[in-house]
């Protein structure tokens, strides 16, 4: 056997030529990528199974959404809210004795659901593990913490790896962290990809959280601020549901105007870009705190529907004032599941009377899927060795590959 000399900045050069020729065979041996995605608002897992082409354009063959089980819900909300693991232990009498149990656990149950979810998609589709070149899943953020350079994305990627027999790609936000970035938002380089070229200003995507993406020369994109977080959480506690239906039960309430004030001076809103937020900043006990400092200042009584239309105005109110700063081309298109919410559209175009708003269904795009098909995106960055982040988003020094693989 001939010496290799790693010295040698040859061997380099050579080694470089036989990954991007390995990376080239995997993409002709397949053009199909699964994207999976679960959001803070943690209604389910979403998954896509997208075809790439050649020519740059991607196209959803199938998807599948599947509600979580109550247990590993409770789980990831109990891990994304801050002190929260305990309660979840006492009321589901565990034997876990730590927030780390839970959150190996649940880990390694979310794999599980996730692979669930895969083999569903497949029979859907007709297809085989072995048609797919990759799957990209975002798993769940149960804690973002840019200020510590920090984000941390609950998955087992080696059981999923294993339960579908399929490459996965995960823990995107950890790199672009590494560089300085926030990790978060990484959808901005998506909405480019397929947002771009179109007449479009911005990208809104209305998940738990709510985030931007401004399109011109330069690309922007940061979080305005909570979404559906806060109204799915008020809404359950009240009514038992946990979301509110095309905001019926908001539409019946009336804006508190004060109220929705005094939530607006939350210091998330004022923050310079980048900036990116989470349940750690938006959450049922800030909003406790907010309406019991309410109560002592007005000592009024208010209906609980008034609080949901105040939480929708807060949003609307919050992404235009984020907005109105980088208008230029005034259209703009709206993602995830708030998309679907009629009330909350209907706020969205109040406040902002000059912009056509459309759903991304207009272009093609059912609102729900838009993030599990940037993670399909994601991960071929990732596979053909491309980057992903986008520094002007993140605050990155550098555009960096994003992801880790666990080859099947």
């Amino acid at each position: 056997m001939n010496n290799i000399n790693f010295d040698d900045d040859n061997f380099f050069s050579h080694f470089g030529e036989i990954m991007g020729e390995a990376m080239e065979q995997r993409l002709e041996n397949s053009p199909y990528f699964i994207g999976m995605m679960s959001g803070t608002s943690l209604d389910g897992l979403d998954a896509v199974l997208c075809q790439f082409y050649d020519t740059g354009e991607i196209e959803i063959l199938d998807s599948i959404s599947t509600p979580f089980p109550d247990d590993l819900r409770d789980a990831l909300l109990a891990l994304s809210t801050p002190n929260g693991v305990d309660e979840f232990i006492h009321a589901n009498q565990l034997a876990f004795v730590s927030e780390l149990d839970v959150f190996g656990w649940a880990s390694v149950f979310y794999a599980e659901f996730a692979s669930g979810v895969i083999h569903a998609l497949l029979n859907q589709a007709l297809l085989t593990p072995s048609d797919i070149n990759a799957i990209g899943c975002h798993g769940q953020t149960v804690r973002h913490r840019p200020h510590w350079h920090f984000s941390l994305q609950l998955l087992d990627p080696n059981v999923l790896a294993e339960r579908t027999g399929i490459s996965v790609v995960s823990d995107f936000r950890r790199r672009d962290m590494a560089v300085g970035g926030q990790g978060a938002p990484l959808v901005p380089a998506f909405h480019e990809a397929i947002f771009g070229k179109q007449s479009i200003g911005a990208v809104l995507n209305l998940g738990g959280i709510a985030n931007l993406t401004i399109l011109g020369e330069t690309v922007l994109g940061f979080d305005t601020g909570s979404a559906n977080l806060l109204m799915d959480a008020w809404c359950e506690r009240h009514t038992g549901a946990r979301f509110d239906k095309n905001g019926a039960w908001a539409r019946s309430g009336s804006v508190i105007a004060p109220l929705l004030n005094q939530l607006l001076t939350h210091s998330f809103f004022a923050k310079d870009l980048p900036k990116s937020t989470g349940r750690e900043e938006f959450n049922l006990a800030w909003l406790d705190a907010q309406l019991e400092i309410f109560n002592r200042q007005f000592n009024q009584t208010v209906q609980a529907a008034d609080i949901q239309a105040t939480l929708a105005e807060l949003v609307a109110v919050s992404v235009a004032k984020h907005l109105h700063p980088f208008a230029v081309k005034k259209t703009l298109v709206v993602c995830g599941g708030g998309a679907l919410n009629d009330y909350l559209m209907a706020r969205l175009q109040a406040n902002l009377t000059d912009w056509q708003i459309n759903s991304s269904q207009a272009f093609g795009i059912l609102p729900t899927l838009v993030e599990s098909m940037a993670f399909a995106w994601l991960a071929r960055q990732t596979i053909i060795g491309e980057t992903g982040n986008l520094p002007a988003v993140t605050g990155a020094n550098k555009k960096v590959v994003l992801g880790t693989v666990c080859f099947a």
